[in-house]
Formats: structure tokens, C-alpha cells, sequence
């Protein structure tokens, strides 16, 4: 199944590359020193990749941390900070000996129980890890350098799981860090990977300073996505917050900034025409668009509140306002993509927008016209255009609206909040995940059911988690696909989420920009300055 998926994701990237969106551009002899200025997704006010899902963090954790496998660029897992490992003869044994040469930021040598430490904090907090502890038996170091984990039971994904490519990424940290509360976050940066966070050097609301991380050994292979060896060129890249698109676009014009992670798609556009930028889709499946309610406080405690949302909303309305250019962005009724994905399905899906409906289960919830709190991130122009296109649908079926402008690392951190909305809480926001985090039952955390432990928002569904984990156990990609819609049916009824829309986010680079990798998080080693 894996396999099927990995060909399937390569097709749509050479689809796009025939389309005409540039793979990154490689010269042949890298230079050393520099430095690299790069717009961000967002303002980096949280630290802790593994508290929060957000992608903004999780890039700045692959600049800080280091992870035991990768992902590469085609899908694979290979050994990262692991130099050798076992697998018994049924699977249900595991021995992970470290790499020489490993050390975080301050000069301690990363231990077996650095990596046991980091993983239990990890399981706690992602989706996929949640899966996997509920099959782990054992966890524990065996040396300084060699831990164990023994399983109570089947999980087929352990390697998918240790290398997962996004959030939540099980980056390792100092066992004193990783013995911090699964709900607290992490104040300290410290890591083994190829940067060093320059904590004196942080302007929160304007740029964020990393360093070359002079002790850092990376692998004798090839890079490849986050794999392989991981070499730094830049003495210093520094991340710019600039919310103003117009600003970003005529700094990167004017070579004052090199590089610019996701600009709008009208910019991204009119870029494209410029000689002295390349463009290029890190993740040529693309995201999904979220509308995520909040089911703790009413009216979206109330299902059928959930299922108003689910008719009110028109995913071409939504894609027009958020992306705007049609040759980025298409809609889909699934929870789990479109396009050459293994579980594609419309199933349960809404056959169309139906307002009257949406209007009428509003009013079988009990709706009692009190303002619902839409969180508006200003600073993120597709999300921004998203819940502008919410504020008037739910207008259209007869909701109070409070839209609250917010830049977008204020929403990472309000929507933590369980206070009531009236409080400083919330009702809805919108989000969007890339296809890693969100092909399939186990990783999309949309579907997952785990209630006041589950992801923002706080779904709660016993029989979703139920299916989730007979979905993990099966082996047969007939029964798989099979459970997928099953599953996405019963999504449909619940509504933990609504989605709006499929689409790419090209990124934008100065064509002095040398070796930027494939992969859907921004990756800067390997990344170095021609001129």
C-alpha cells in the first residue's frame, strides 16, 4: 500500500512539473557563507513543535531538531540520527542503535534516553503517535547509545510513524526538555540538528536568527526531502515576517529578500513571469482547506450545528475568495484528497450547497442567536479569505457573526483555549494541512475522535477512533480503502471538520538561490548563495 501511495504522489509532481511548476534548480559546486533571507509561513511565537501542529513551528523545529528516519524525497523512510536497527521476525521487536557524532546545541552527546524521553512526549501529542503507543508495550534504552521498543500488539506504520514528515514531527530533544507536560510547551530550542536557534537574536512580529551549527555531522548519503546528509552552506538565514504581500513582492523583486515561502496566488502569478525568480510546489498534491467548529461550546456541541456548516458551504465560493486562480486550486468532496490518492471518495458527501437546509438544522440545534466567535487570521490571505466567505454564509442561514481579526500566531495560540467563546475562546476557525497530514485515517487529525486529548477543537467520537485503529490494523488495501470510506461516512454524520477546497502553494525564489530540496516543509540545508 505504501509503494502504491509513493507512485501515486510522484505522478501528480511530474503532472505539475509538465504544467509548468519548476522543480527546484541545482548548480554543481555549492558555496559557503551567506546569508539566506526567507519569508515564513507566519510569525514564529511558539516553540514547541511538538505542542503545536502548526507548520510554521514544525519548519522552525527541522531547523533546530534532528529526527531518528526521514522521509525522502520519494516517500521512503531512511535512518536519520539512527545508524543501524532490527526488526524481528514478526514485527513486534525493534532495536534503534545511534549514529556517531550526535550532539545538541549546548554539548551534550544525544542519548538512547534523550530519543525514549522525546518519543513518549511525542505519542501524546500526535495523531499518529497516540496510534502507535496504544500498541506499545515497551519503550526503553538499553545503552547510552541503543533503545528498544517491543509491541503488545500489530502496528505495521512504526518506521512511517518515527519518520513522520510533518506535524507533528517526533523531533528528538534533551530528555530534561522531553520530561516537560505534554500540554505545556517547550521554552528552550535546544537540538542536535544542522541550525542554531539565536534566541537573543528573536524579534517576534519581525524576524527570527538561525546560525550554522558548526558540530553538526550530517550523513554520508545524498540529500534527499528531509533525508540524507543534512549540509549547511549558509552561515545565517534569517526569517522575515511580512505580513504586507505587496512589501514581500517588491523585496524579493528588489533582492532584498531571497526566498518566500507560500505568497498569495495572485502574486505567485505575477512572479512567475519575472526571470530572476523560480517557482516551484513543494507538495504537488497540495493542501485542503478546513473549517474546524469548535465541539465544546455551543452551537457546534450540537451536531446537527456541525451538519448546518457542512451544507452551508461551497468550496468554489471558498476557492475563489482564499486562492483566486483556478489553475491551483480544484474542489473536493473528500476528507482524504482528490486526485491520484489512494482514498479518494465522495462518499457521504453533500451532493451541493443547500442553505435552506443548513438555515433549518440551525434551528433544530436550538440555536439561540448568540454570537459565534470566527477567528480571522489578517495576516494569512487565503485563511483570511476563507473565513470572510464564512462570516457571509453563515450571515445567509441566519448566525450572529463576531469576526475577530487576528495574525495568525495569535490564533496557534487562542485556539488552545477552551474558555467559552464569550470568554476569550472560540467557535470557528480555518485551517489548512498538506497531503501528508491528511491522506489517510491515520494521520488526518480531522477524523480523529480522542475528544478534550484530540487536536484543536476537541471531536470526540468513539466509533471514528474504533474505525481508525481496525483501519491501522488491516492489511489488506482492498479492506483498507474499504474502511477509508467507511470511515469518511461517518465523518460526514459527526462533522468534526468541514472541508472547503483542494489546492497548490507555489514558492517563490531569487535564481541565486542554489539546492533547494523537494519536500513540503521548508527545508534550508543543503541551500546555498550563488553570487
Amino acid at each position: 500500500m505504501r509503494d502504491l501511495t509513493r507512485r501515486q504522489v510522484l505522478a501528480g509532481a511530474a503532472a505539475l512539473a509538465a504544467a509548468g511548476l519548476a522543480a527546484p534548480a541545482r548548480a554543481q559546486t555549492p558555496k559557503r557563507g551567506g546569508t539566506l533571507r526567507f519569508i515564513p509561513i507566519g510569525d514564529l511565537k511558539i516553540l514547541d513543535p511538538i505542542w503545536t501542529t502548526a507548520y510554521i513551528t514544525r519548519d522552525h523545529g527541522y531547523m533546530v531538531w534532528d529526527t531518528l528516519f526521514a522521509t525522502d524525497a520519494n516517500l521512503q523512510i531512511k535512518p536519520q540520527m539512527v545508524d543501524t536497527y532490527t526488526v524481528s521476525r514478526d514485527g513486534m521487536k525493534y532495536v534503534f542503535t545511534l549514529r556517531d557524532g550526535l550532539r545538541f546545541h549546548d554539548g551534550a552527546p544525544v542519548t538512547a534516553e534523550d530519543c525514549v524521553a522525546s518519543l513518549i512526549r511525542w505519542g501524546k501529542r500526535d495523531t499518529l503517535g497516540k496510534l502507535m503507543f496504544t500498541a506499545v508495550g515497551k519503550l526503553q534504552a538499553t545503552d547510552r547509545k541503543s533503545f528498544g521498543l517491543e509491541l503488545k500488539e500489530p502496528f505495521g506504520l512504526v518506521l512511517e510513524a518515527l519518520g513522520k514528515p510533518s506535524s507533528n514531527v517526533p523531533f528528538i530533544m534533551p530528555a530534561r526538555l522531553a520530561a516537560t507536560p505534554a500540554d505545556d510547551q517547550v521554552k528552550e530550542p535546544i537540538g542536535s540538528g544542522p541550525f542554531k536557534f539565536l534566541k537573543e537574536e528573536w524579534q517576534p512580529g519581525n524576524q527570527v536568527v538561525y546560525a550554522r551549527n558548526a558540530d553538526y555531522v550530517p550523513r554520508s548519503e545524498p540529500p534527499s526531502g528531509a533525508a540524507g546528509g543534512k549540509h549547511v552552506y549558509l552561515d545565517r538565514v534569517v526569517w522575515r515576517y511580512m505580513p504586507d504581500s505587496a512589501t514581500a513582492a517588491s523585496a524579493l523583486e528588489a533582492g532584498e529578500l531571497d526566498y518566500w515561502q507560500f505568497p498569495p496566488a495572485d502574486f505567485a502569478a505575477r512572479l512567475a513571469k519575472n526571470p530572476a525568480v523560480t517557482t516551484f510546489v513543494g507538495d504537488p498534491v497540495g493542501l485542503v482547506g478546513w473549517l474546524r467548529p469548535n465541539h465544546l461550546h455551543p452551537p457546534f456541541n450540537n451536531k446537527k450545528a456541525r451538519q448546518a456548516l457542512l451544507y452551508m458551504v461551497d468550496q468554489e465560493m471558498y476557492l475563489q475568495a482564499a486562492i483566486g486562480h483556478p489553475q491551483y486550486y480544484r474542489t473536493c468532496p473528500g476528507i482524504f484528497f482528490c486526485g491520484k490518492v489512494p482514498y479518494e471518495t465522495a462518499a457521504g458527501a453533500p451532493a451541493r450547497q443547500d442553505l435552506d437546509r443548513a438555515r433549518q438544522l440551525m434551528k433544530e440545534a436550538g440555536y439561540d442567536g448568540k454570537p459565534v466567535v470566527v477567528l480571522d487570521p489578517t495576516d494569512r490571505p487565503e485563511l483570511h479569505g476563507a473565513a470572510l466567505v464564512t462570516r457571509e454564509l453563515l450571515t445567509k442561514i441566519g448566525v450572529n457573526v463576531d469576526l475577530q481579526a487576528v495574525d495568525w500566531s495569535t490564533l496557534l495560540a487562542r485556539r488552545a483555549s477552551k474558555a467559552s467563546p464569550s470568554a476569550g475562546g472560540w467557535n470557528l476557525f480555518s485551517t489548512n494541512w498538506i497531503s501528508s497530514d491528511a491522506l489517510d485515517p491515520a494521520v488526518n487529525a480531522g477524523v480523529a475522535g480522542g475528544g478534550a486529548g484530540g487536536w484543536f477543537g476537541w471531536s470526540s467520537s468513539a466509533k471514528l477512533e474504533s474505525m481508525r485503529l481496525e483501519w491501522i490494523r488491516a492489511t489488506d488495501p482492498g479492506r483498507r480503502k474499504q474502511l477509508a470510506e467507511q470511515i469518511q461516512v461517518v465523518a460526514f454524520d459527526e462533522v468534526p471538520f468541514v472541508p472547503w477546497g483542494q489546492y497548490v502553494q507555489p514558492s517563490l525564489y531569487r535564481k541565486n538561490v542554489r539546492g533547494v530540496l523537494h519536500f513540503p516543509a521548508a527545508l534550508l540545508w543543503n541551500v546555498w548563495l550563488d553570487g
